[in-house]
């Protein structure tokens, strides 16, 4: 898939809507626990 097809979901926040109508997610819940880590130094 070449990004002028990536449905972008600005404005969702309805996780089941973004899978059920083919928005492109990504999970940054691993990125942010690190930069809290990292911060916390």
């Amino acid at each position: 898939m070449n990004t002028a097809q990536w449905k972008i979901p600005i404005g969702i926040e309805d996780f089941e809507k973004l899978r059920k109508e083919g928005y492109y997610y990504v999970d940054k819940t691993e990125m942010i626990a690190k930069l809290l880590r990292k911060t916390g130094d």
